[in-house]
């Protein structure tokens, strides 16, 4: 993958983002097809409640959520990204972790992020990963991906998008709101990227794939949250 673009970010340094990629922990079942049920949210939703407390403002947007589900289902890939991009950008307000959620990194579940109304670039692109994957994208399509924003120094997450394994990646960002190729995101500097097939380098033809078994900590947590909260995800 060649340069990306940029948007608000943790102000965490990239160098320990990358190292806890890396090393953060064990061996993990690589899953190139995922068991994608139905998600049942007439069930799902006392779970929310039961779980977070729901407040009746907050089940509007998780309600919203739902119906985009619904209507985006028969739309071509291209079209689902662009709605389910432009859902999230609108639906969340960008706020640090310490503000949302009292920790210094966190990563929600969708559902907590529409729940809380906030979530920070982390939050905005697992929300647009899951959704599409709901949709029927397939994982090896899209990678969450850890880039450097150039313009404001500091690390950064977007969604990317590759039609073919070896096309130049579409940018799903939550500061610029318009996808665009990465070819033309300039500013954003890729560092590693990751989905349900494993870990990334930034390179050629979408990139090297490094270290079949190791997995993310935070990645197996929002897992075992969004199964906790009754939606069926495989592994990712």
């Amino acid at each position: 993958m060649q340069s990306l673009q940029s948007g608000r970010a943790s102000r965490r340094p990239l160098v320990l983002l990358f190292a806890l990629a890396l090393l953060s922990a064990p061996l993990w079942n690589l899953a190139r097809s995922s068991n994608w049920q139905q998600w049942d949210f007439e069930r799902i939703y006392p779970v929310l409640k039961k779980r977070y407390g729901a407040a009746e403002d907050a089940l509007p947007r998780v309600a919203a959520w739902q119906q985009l589900l619904r209507d985006s289902g028969a739309l071509p890939e291209r079209e689902q990204l662009a709605e389910v991009n432009r859902f999230f950008n609108r639906q969340i307000q960008f706020s640090d972790d310490i503000w949302v959620w009292e920790q210094d990194d966190y990563w929600a579940t969708p559902v907590e992020s529409l729940i809380r109304g906030a979530g920070d670039c982390e939050d905005y692109a697992l929300a647009k990963y899951f959704t599409l994957r709901r949709l029927g994208v397939p994982s090896d399509k899209l990678r969450i991906t850890y880039v450097k924003a150039l313009r404001l120094n500091q690390a950064h997450m977007v969604l990317t998008y590759y039609a073919t394994p070896g096309a130049d990646p579409l940018v799903l960002d939550n500061i610029d709101g318009t996808i665009r190729p990465a070819s033309q995101r300039s500013d954003l500097l890729p560092v590693y990227a990751f989905n349900a097939e494993g870990l990334y380098l930034p390179g050629a033809g979408g990139g090297k794939r490094s270290g079949d078994g190791k997995r993310l900590s935070r990645w197996q947590d929002v897992l075992r949250k969004m199964r906790a909260e009754g939606f069926v995800v495989g592994e990712g």
